[in-house]
């Protein structure tokens, strides 16, 4: 009866490192992002992506695209979420379909983390090689220390060609041309196989004495000393001395072939160079705002003023990267992300010119089936029930002008 359970631990073990190792081979496809799931708090009073554009829609492998645009660094940054003050640009990608060839921020490239300055706007830009052929959702995306991802808006580009096919080659500091997507390859698959077959000796080792419930019942009993033998102890130590040398040995005959060597470069970037926004001639007052459940609606208040020499009229209100328009006053031409964008989401009570110097209070309403697909209407159920946004608002000559908000958010379920 001992040797039946003995047989059948084992079995059990041997079934459960044969799953596991199953597992960590199989990769099923990823279709798009969780930016859903973010806190929709993040989504609105973090950073603000806007101006947006996907070079390509369809990209052949080995060929670049980019994704330009700017962002701004909201002032009322909620206090729960770290500071931009380490951040680095990014791109949100299922996996390495893209390589990213360079990354700009005010012009400048930063291979490494930058430090962002509340209420700034920043424009940025992305040089993206295509790799693996498939429908791929690329967005923009700011990871912040201590801070997580901060997702940007979404877009579904198509990469054809064959993987096969794909070759990035570099230069290094010392002149060797190399291929970096197969370069030293049979090296790294040697090595992975060499200490997976370690593991499975070590483990091999142990499997084939009594194992869990034996063991349990061995100790339970006050015999866990017979647990392990000195020929254990002495097998245990021999691992221990052979990973030890074998790691040494391999580091002396790499450092003999590749005697050059830089450490991968983590330094920050300070200074980056803000967009100088022309001075605010139109001044917005948030008296009031309420989301109206039933409706997937939010319903603002505002006091707008006037302070230039040219009417202006409320175009769009921007929030999470989902954007409401006013067609009357600005259609998107821009290919933006479908699902991100009502066409004819913002209403205005009164949305003819407002003359210089005039000062009017409208009820504007953002409505849309985006706010519960993009849960944003979770905000309302939040400790801190605070929206943001931007608004964006267009003058005779077509000029746009970006103002932000911020205000509480009243829920309405009438």
């Amino acid at each position: 009866m001992k040797l039946i359970k003995d047989g059948m631990a084992k079995l059990s073990f041997v079934a459960l490192l044969v799953t596991v190792t199953a597992a960590m081979f199989y990769a099923p496809t990823a279709s798009a992002h969780g930016e859903k799931s973010q806190a929709a708090f993040m989504r609105m009073r973090t950073i603000h992506w806007y101006d947006l554009n996907w070079s390509k829609d369809t990209v052949p492998v080995n060929d670049t695209m980019t994704v330009t645009g700017k962002f701004h660094v909201f002032a009322g940054w909620p206090e729960t979420v770290a500071k931009p003050e380490v951040s680095f640009l990014n791109i949100g990608i299922p996996g390495p379909v893209f390589i990213r060839a360079g990354s700009w921020v005010g012009g400048q490239l930063v291979p490494r983390s930058v430090s962002l300055e509340l209420g700034e706007t920043y424009e940025f830009k992305v040089l993206l090689k295509a790799r693996r052929p498939g429908d791929w959702h690329v967005h923009s995306m700011m990871n912040v220390q201590d801070g997580g991802p901060i997702i940007g808006p979404g877009k579904w580009v198509t990469i054809t060609g064959s993987m096969s096919e794909f070759k990035n080659p570099i230069t290094t500091l010392t002149g060797q041309t190399i291929d970096l997507e197969n370069w030293n390859i049979g090296n790294i698959y040697f090595w992975h196989a060499f200490w997976y077959a370690i593991g499975l000796a070590y483990i091999g080792y142990w499997v084939r004495k009594p194992v869990f419930v034996p063991r349990l019942i061995a100790m339970d009993a006050g015999k866990a000393d017979t647990l392990i033998t000195a020929t254990d102890k002495k097998v245990g130590i021999g691992f221990a001395l052979a990973t030890m040398a074998i790691v040494a040995a391999t580091m002396q005959s790499t450092n003999e072939q590749y005697p050059i060597t830089t450490p991968l470069q983590a330094g920050l970037l300070r200074g980056m160079k803000p967009i100088e926004m022309p001075a605010r001639t139109v001044a917005v007052k948030v008296d009031s705002a309420t989301y109206r459940v039933p409706g997937r609606a939010m319903q603002m208040t505002l006091t707008i003023t006037n302070n230039g020499d040219s009417s202006v009229r409320l175009g769009e209100f921007m929030t999470a990267s989902v954007r409401f328009l006013d067609p009357a006053v600005h259609e998107d031409d821009t290919g933006y992300p479908d699902d991100l964008l009502a066409e004819e989401g913002l209403t205005v009570s009164d949305n003819s010119p407002i003359a210089p110097g005039q000062t009017r209070t409208v009820e504007v309403t953002a409505s849309d089936a985006a706010w519960e697909v993009y849960r944003l209407a979770d905000l309302i159920y939040d400790p801190d029930s605070r929206f943001a946004g931007l608004l964006f608002f267009t003058d005779e000559g077509g000029n746009r002008q970006m103002v932000t908000i911020d205000a509480p958010l009243i829920p309405s379920f009438i």
